[in-house]
């Protein structure tokens, strides 16, 4: 498996007000919809998204412990899907 990280995202409380924050340090970024916001970071993507909706999206109860924040490894293929969750669950 190759050692990257494509995509977190952070679960934020007001989007537009993160967005400000950010582009405040330099990074600017664009939302498709309104509803995320994706800033280039590199070779990777920090994402913005409403906390609630990423909470229901990773299918976990966020009462507060839960750190808000997930990380994606994209990969070309369902066969490369399979072959990274291979390689983990060997690990």
């Amino acid at each position: 498996m190759e050692p990257r990280i494509s995509l977190i995202t952070l679960g934020v409380a007001d989007i537009a007000r993160s967005q400000a924050f950010y582009e405040q340090l330099g990074w600017g970024g664009g939302s498709p919809d309104g509803e995320v916001v994706f800033i280039q970071a590199g070779p990777m993507i920090v994402a913005l998204w409403s906390r609630e909706r990423l909470a229901g999206d990773s299918a976990v109860t966020d009462n507060g412990g839960w750190g808000g924040i997930t990380l994606a490894h994209n990969v070309r293929s369902p066969d490369e899907v399979d072959a990274v969750l291979a390689e983990a669950a060997a690990a």
